[in-house]
Protein backbone atom coordinates (compact mmCIF):
# COMPACT_ATOMS: atom_id res chain seq x y z
CA UNK A 1 0.00 0.00 0.00
CA UNK A 2 0.70 3.35 -0.07
CA UNK A 3 0.96 5.31 2.80
CA UNK A 4 1.49 9.56 3.24
CA UNK A 5 2.50 10.31 7.50
CA UNK A 6 2.30 13.78 8.13
CA UNK A 7 4.41 14.67 10.98
CA UNK A 8 6.99 12.11 9.98
CA UNK A 9 9.50 13.77 11.80
CA UNK A 10 7.24 13.83 14.88
CA UNK A 11 7.61 10.96 17.77
CA UNK A 12 5.11 9.02 16.71
CA UNK A 13 5.38 9.82 12.95
CA UNK A 14 8.45 8.56 12.57
CA UNK A 15 7.67 5.38 14.23
CA UNK A 16 4.85 5.09 12.13
CA UNK A 17 6.59 5.99 8.98
CA UNK A 18 9.60 2.76 10.65
CA UNK A 19 6.91 0.63 10.79
CA UNK A 20 5.07 1.12 7.73
CA UNK A 21 8.55 0.48 5.83
CA UNK A 22 9.47 -2.58 7.85
CA UNK A 23 6.06 -4.13 6.12
CA UNK A 24 7.18 -2.81 2.89
CA UNK A 25 4.66 -0.04 2.33
CA UNK A 26 5.82 2.72 0.39
CA UNK A 27 5.41 5.93 2.21
CA UNK A 28 5.63 9.22 1.82
CA UNK A 29 6.91 11.13 4.45
CA UNK A 30 5.17 14.89 5.40
CA UNK A 31 6.53 18.02 6.45
CA UNK A 32 6.42 21.54 6.85
CA UNK A 33 9.93 21.38 5.76
CA UNK A 34 11.13 18.05 3.97
CA UNK A 35 14.78 19.42 2.31
CA UNK A 36 16.82 18.63 4.44
CA UNK A 37 15.19 15.05 5.55
CA UNK A 38 15.21 14.36 1.64
CA UNK A 39 18.57 15.10 1.49
CA UNK A 40 19.52 13.63 4.88
CA UNK A 41 17.45 10.63 5.03
CA UNK A 42 17.31 8.20 2.03
CA UNK A 43 16.48 5.00 2.56
CA UNK A 44 14.31 2.83 -0.21
CA UNK A 45 10.44 2.88 0.26
CA UNK A 46 10.36 6.40 1.52
CA UNK A 47 9.97 9.99 -0.49
CA UNK A 48 9.73 13.21 1.37
CA UNK A 49 7.47 15.82 0.47
CA UNK A 50 6.55 19.27 2.39
CA UNK A 51 2.86 20.20 2.80
CA UNK A 52 1.29 22.56 4.60
CA UNK A 53 -1.28 20.82 7.16
CA UNK A 54 -3.75 23.89 7.34
CA UNK A 55 -3.98 24.32 3.43
CA UNK A 56 -6.34 22.46 1.70
CA UNK A 57 -4.46 22.59 -1.75
CA UNK A 58 -1.26 21.74 -0.56
CA UNK A 59 -2.45 18.56 0.97
CA UNK A 60 -4.44 17.98 -2.40
CA UNK A 61 -1.12 18.01 -3.66
CA UNK A 62 0.38 14.66 -1.88
CA UNK A 63 -2.80 12.66 -2.02
CA UNK A 64 -2.67 11.40 -5.89
CA UNK A 65 -1.75 7.73 -6.16
CA UNK A 66 -1.92 7.20 -2.19
CA UNK A 67 -4.10 4.86 -0.42
CA UNK A 68 -4.13 6.05 3.29
CA UNK A 69 -3.31 9.22 4.52
CA UNK A 70 -2.12 9.71 8.32
CA UNK A 71 -1.98 12.84 10.55
CA UNK A 72 0.40 12.68 13.49
CA UNK A 73 0.17 16.67 13.54
CA UNK A 74 1.44 18.84 16.19
CA UNK A 75 2.35 22.67 15.83
CA UNK A 76 5.90 22.24 16.70
CA UNK A 77 7.98 18.94 16.82
CA UNK A 78 7.80 17.11 20.12
CA UNK A 79 10.52 14.95 19.47
CA UNK A 80 12.81 18.04 19.10
CA UNK A 81 11.74 20.13 21.31
CA UNK A 82 8.73 18.89 23.68
CA UNK A 83 8.64 21.83 25.83
CA UNK A 84 8.05 24.12 22.61
CA UNK A 85 5.52 21.46 21.15
CA UNK A 86 3.66 22.45 24.39
CA UNK A 87 3.56 26.15 24.77
CA UNK A 88 2.85 25.87 20.89
CA UNK A 89 -0.38 24.07 21.45
CA UNK A 90 -1.76 25.50 24.84
CA UNK A 91 -1.24 28.70 22.42
CA UNK A 92 -3.04 27.70 19.71
CA UNK A 93 -5.42 25.34 20.25
CA UNK A 94 -7.40 25.71 17.43
CA UNK A 95 -5.20 24.40 15.06
CA UNK A 96 -6.33 20.75 15.65
CA UNK A 97 -9.84 21.27 14.62
CA UNK A 98 -8.22 23.66 12.13
CA UNK A 99 -6.05 20.64 10.75
CA UNK A 100 -9.09 18.40 10.65
CA UNK A 101 -11.41 21.34 8.20
CA UNK A 102 -8.12 21.05 5.70
CA UNK A 103 -7.82 17.39 5.37
CA UNK A 104 -11.44 16.79 5.10
CA UNK A 105 -11.35 19.81 2.41
CA UNK A 106 -8.48 18.54 0.64
CA UNK A 107 -10.07 15.07 0.52
CA UNK A 108 -13.59 15.96 -1.29
CA UNK A 109 -11.68 15.61 -4.41
CA UNK A 110 -10.23 12.38 -3.68
CA UNK A 111 -13.20 10.50 -1.17
CA UNK A 112 -11.76 6.92 -1.28
CA UNK A 113 -8.49 7.63 -0.02
CA UNK A 114 -8.51 6.78 3.86
CA UNK A 115 -7.84 9.32 6.60
CA UNK A 116 -6.18 8.62 10.13
CA UNK A 117 -5.76 10.95 12.46
CA UNK A 118 -3.59 10.65 15.59
CA UNK A 119 -5.40 12.72 18.32
CA UNK A 120 -5.11 13.25 21.85
CA UNK A 121 -6.28 10.53 24.77
CA UNK A 122 -7.93 13.29 26.24
CA UNK A 123 -10.79 12.56 24.12
CA UNK A 124 -11.45 9.64 25.50
CA UNK A 125 -13.40 8.17 28.09
CA UNK A 126 -12.53 8.04 31.89
CA UNK A 127 -16.14 6.30 32.97
CA UNK A 128 -18.42 5.61 30.77
CA UNK A 129 -19.95 8.51 29.41
CA UNK A 130 -16.97 10.80 30.86
CA UNK A 131 -15.32 12.12 28.22
CA UNK A 132 -11.62 13.55 30.03
CA UNK A 133 -11.89 17.08 27.87
CA UNK A 134 -15.33 17.51 29.08
CA UNK A 135 -14.69 17.17 32.89
CA UNK A 136 -12.16 20.67 34.04
CA UNK A 137 -11.67 18.45 37.51
CA UNK A 138 -10.38 15.24 36.03
CA UNK A 139 -8.73 17.00 33.21
CA UNK A 140 -6.45 18.87 35.37
CA UNK A 141 -5.55 15.74 37.96
CA UNK A 142 -4.90 13.96 34.91
CA UNK A 143 -2.48 16.77 33.86
CA UNK A 144 -0.79 17.32 37.34
CA UNK A 145 -0.15 13.40 37.46
CA UNK A 146 1.37 13.64 34.15
CA UNK A 147 3.69 16.31 34.72
CA UNK A 148 1.99 18.80 31.91
CA UNK A 149 1.16 22.39 33.23
CA UNK A 150 -2.66 22.96 33.47
CA UNK A 151 -2.81 24.75 30.82
CA UNK A 152 -2.48 22.46 28.19
CA UNK A 153 -6.36 21.40 28.99
CA UNK A 154 -7.01 23.69 26.18
CA UNK A 155 -4.73 21.90 23.90
CA UNK A 156 -7.01 18.74 25.25
CA UNK A 157 -10.04 20.73 24.30
CA UNK A 158 -9.06 21.39 20.94
CA UNK A 159 -8.48 17.72 20.13
CA UNK A 160 -11.81 16.91 21.33
CA UNK A 161 -12.95 19.42 18.49
CA UNK A 162 -10.88 18.08 15.59
CA UNK A 163 -12.92 14.60 16.32
CA UNK A 164 -15.97 16.43 16.59
CA UNK A 165 -15.04 17.42 13.03
CA UNK A 166 -14.72 14.35 11.58
CA UNK A 167 -17.61 13.31 13.05
CA UNK A 168 -19.52 15.08 10.87
CA UNK A 169 -18.13 14.27 7.97
CA UNK A 170 -18.72 11.42 5.63
CA UNK A 171 -15.08 10.49 4.51
CA UNK A 172 -13.37 7.46 5.23
CA UNK A 173 -11.84 8.47 8.56
CA UNK A 174 -10.15 7.17 11.51
CA UNK A 175 -9.08 8.95 15.13
CA UNK A 176 -6.37 7.19 16.87
CA UNK A 177 -6.62 8.07 20.88
CA UNK A 178 -3.20 6.73 22.19
CA UNK A 179 -2.86 5.97 25.50
CA UNK A 180 -1.94 8.82 28.14
CA UNK A 181 1.47 7.96 29.21
CA UNK A 182 3.05 7.61 25.89
CA UNK A 183 6.85 7.83 24.74
CA UNK A 184 9.59 5.58 23.00
CA UNK A 185 9.85 2.43 24.42
CA UNK A 186 9.88 -1.40 22.96
CA UNK A 187 8.16 -2.46 20.31
CA UNK A 188 6.07 -5.75 21.71
CA UNK A 189 3.23 -5.73 19.37
CA UNK A 190 1.32 -7.07 22.45
CA UNK A 191 -1.42 -4.21 23.51
CA UNK A 192 -5.29 -4.10 24.10
CA UNK A 193 -7.47 -2.25 20.88
CA UNK A 194 -10.36 -0.53 22.55
CA UNK A 195 -12.91 2.29 21.37
CA UNK A 196 -13.97 5.31 22.86
CA UNK A 197 -12.93 4.48 26.68
CA UNK A 198 -9.24 4.66 27.81
CA UNK A 199 -7.54 1.16 28.66
CA UNK A 200 -5.08 0.63 31.58
CA UNK A 201 -3.10 -1.43 33.06
CA UNK A 202 -3.37 -4.13 36.25
CA UNK A 203 -2.05 -1.21 37.64
CA UNK A 204 -4.41 1.04 36.52
CA UNK A 205 -2.29 2.77 34.36
CA UNK A 206 -2.82 4.39 30.74
CA UNK A 207 0.06 3.65 28.71
CA UNK A 208 1.60 2.44 25.24
CA UNK A 209 4.99 2.56 23.74
CA UNK A 210 5.18 5.13 20.49
CA UNK A 211 6.83 1.76 19.18
CA UNK A 212 3.23 -0.32 19.59
CA UNK A 213 0.90 2.46 18.87
CA UNK A 214 2.51 2.56 15.41
CA UNK A 215 2.07 -0.91 15.46
CA UNK A 216 -1.46 -0.63 16.08
CA UNK A 217 -1.67 2.46 13.26
CA UNK A 218 -0.28 0.37 10.71
CA UNK A 219 -2.68 -2.64 11.97
CA UNK A 220 -5.46 -0.48 11.57
CA UNK A 221 -3.73 0.57 7.97
CA UNK A 222 -3.98 -2.63 6.68
CA UNK A 223 -6.85 -4.79 8.44
CA UNK A 224 -9.44 -1.36 8.20
CA UNK A 225 -12.12 -1.98 11.58
CA UNK A 226 -12.61 1.64 12.78
CA UNK A 227 -13.84 3.64 9.56
CA UNK A 228 -15.85 6.50 10.65
CA UNK A 229 -14.67 5.50 14.42
CA UNK A 230 -12.36 6.12 17.02
CA UNK A 231 -9.83 3.79 18.69
CA UNK A 232 -7.21 3.18 21.04
CA UNK A 233 -4.42 0.92 22.31
CA UNK A 234 -2.81 -0.04 25.15
CA UNK A 235 -1.44 -2.55 27.32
Amino acid sequence: MHIAVIGATGTIGSRVVNEALSRGHLVTALSRDAGPHAAAEQRPGVTWRSVDALDPVSISAVLPGLDVLISAYQPGNAAVDSADMLQRSIASPELYPAVARALLKALETHPRTRLIVVGGAGTLEVHPGTVLAESAELLHQTLDELGVPREFAAAVRGHLEALNTLRTSNRLWTYFSPSQHIGPGERTGRFRIGGDQTIRDAEGISRISTEDAAVALIDEVELPRFVQRRFTAGY
